[in-house]
């Protein structure tokens, strides 16, 4: 394995199988973001998510998506140059990887592909004792979905973010309250029986310990994109509130623990988690 991918592996302290895997998945979440800033695509695009927020913002759990906004609408966009020079980057690095587009039935603003890896071959190669390794079914993939969102609702603000690892680069991401309003309309948006994700509401506590503020502006036109917000009156805090305060009544709260447990060094973190405790501190809620 590179040299450099083995430095990147001491910032780590892993024990398990799932520890050794999300490593390797946030290690090739940043080569293929190296390899976005090598062809330009930053030009053009931001950094968004969850990912983002654990790469760029200290996020203390693991996320295994890669999502981003075109700075602005642009319908003959295509993925296929900047993933060629994210599959160059990640081969360079000594990753064996395939890259697979996304084949849409119905047409959307969402272009997604797929990074995959052999677990267990990637595994062998940093050196993982063979009692964990074995453990890996032969023919078990890593899996990164890449997703940009090609008509993006205006409002949000961007900026500029340095890693230095595996060399220095800059990444074009959205500022935190525009990032935070974004994972609101997840959160709001995903039907929860069947796409429940722990993940937005462990982000969302997140935000509340930092005191970081959602921009409103923003969210608002996220939610008017996706019908979730049709009244001709500008949303207000209350407003918001109102929603959060539906979506949290109606929690599966065993469903929600279980989901993000993957991603967590200590699962425990989500003992107190229950419909009440989040209800509990909406009060916290500011906008930007």
């Amino acid at each position: 394995m590179n040299a450099a991918i083995l430095s990147m592996l001491g910032r780590y302290q892993c024990i398990t199988v799932q520890d050794y895997e999300n490593v390797l998945k946030e290690i090739m979440q940043e080569i293929a973001l190296l390899g976005l800033w090598r062809s330009k695509f930053f030009e053009h695009a931001a950094f968004y998510g969850g990912t983002a927020l654990r790469i760029l913002y200290g996020l203390d759990r693991f996320s295994e998506d890669l999502d981003f906004s075109l700075l602005k609408p642009q319908k003959d966009f295509t993925l296929a140059p900047y993933l060629n020079a994210v599959k160059a980057e990640l081969n360079g690095m000594g990753f064996d990887v395939a890259i697979e587009e996304k084949n849409k039935g119905v047409k959307t603003a969402i272009e997604s592909a797929f990074i995959k890896a052999g677990t267990k071959e990637h595994l062998i190669k940093i050196a993982v004792s063979g009692g964990l390794s074995d453990r890996i079914q032969k023919n078990k993939l890593m899996t990164v979905k890449f997703e940009v969102d090609t008509d993006p609702p205006g409002g949000f603000q961007t900026e500029v973010k340095t890693l230095l690892q595996p060399i220095p680069f800059s990444v074009h991401t959205y500022k935190l309250p525009d990032l935070f309003a974004g994972k609101l309309h997840a959160l709001l948006h995903r039907a929860w029986k069947s796409r429940v994700k722990g993940r937005d509401y462990y982000d969302f506590v997140w935000y509340l310990v930092r005191e970081i503020p959602v921009r409103l502006s923003h969210l608002e036109q996220r939610l008017r994109q996706s019908g979730l917000w049709t009244s001709e009156q500008q949303m207000q805090l209350p407003d918001l509130l109102e929603l959060l305060e539906k979506k949290f009544a109606e929690l599966d709260i065993t469903a929600v623990k279980k989901s993000v447990s993957p991603f967590l060094r200590d699962p425990a973190v989500v003992d107190l988690w229950s419909r009440e405790f989040f209800l509990s501190i909406l009060s916290r809620l500011k906008v930007a």
